[in-house]
């Protein structure tokens, strides 16, 4: 659940961040986070406005009906799965209500947060390139084995491996991310090399940011 580009002024040195589910690019995130850098999540922002009271709520009740809400007011992430899996029309009606308020609140964080360069930590990047490349400086791909994506998804949601397959299959292939990365982190092996190679990321983009 991606969202519209924002519009980012002033002008900071800005990395669009993705790589498939369970690659790691969220601790990737946090790690550039401890570094120093300002890192917003569109699809953290999109639970925001799912949740209990979120934003996204009344529209897509409206659109989707009470049985696409829980009892504590949140979005069936779910039951939409499934049914958004089952209809490309309901993804799209679903991407027509969060994308514009996800880059809303984007927009706004944006312009507000604290830090060497920005980093957007976009899951669904490539597949929406062509309104995030104008305001990226660079793209930053997590990579690791498909086969090592569904053990950690498994591990970590209780999804089949057929369920977590069919998510994986919404999503760009693992080549069409390696081929629009300007940076490849390799996440195959232990944290500590993941650490190392962010690290060294860290100190380029730093590098960067203050040509800009």
């Amino acid at each position: 659940m991606v969202a519209s580009s924002p519009e980012l002024t002033p002008r900071r040195f800005t990395v669009g961040l993705t790589g498939g589910i369970g690659s790691g690019k969220s601790a990737v995130a946090e790690l550039l986070a401890e570094m120093g850098a300002a890192v917003l999540d569109a699809d953290r922002i999109s639970h925001e406005l799912t949740a209990p009271g979120g934003a996204a709520i009344a529209p897509l009740r409206a659109a989707f009906g009470d049985a696409m809400i829980t009892a504590q007011g949140a979005l069936d992430r779910a039951r939409m799965r499934a049914a958004v899996f089952a209809d490309p029309a309901l993804r799209h009606q679903l991407e027509s209500i969060l994308h514009p308020r996800v880059g809303e609140v984007l927009r706004e964080r944006a312009a507000m947060v604290k830090g060497n360069y920005l980093v957007l930590v976009v899951p669904l990047l490539v597949e929406g390139l062509a309104r995030w490349r104008a305001y990226l400086d660079r793209i930053a791909v997590v990579d690791c084995p498909q086969a090592l994506q569904v053990a950690r998804v498994m591990q970590r949601s209780g999804l089949s491996a057929e369920e977590v397959r069919a998510i994986m299959a919404t999503q760009a292939t693992r080549e069409a991310r390696r081929d629009v990365a300007d940076d490849l982190i390799d996440n195959s092996t232990s944290l500590d090399a993941l650490r190392s190679r962010t690290r060294a990321l860290h100190a380029q983009y730093l590098q960067m940011a203050s040509a800009i």
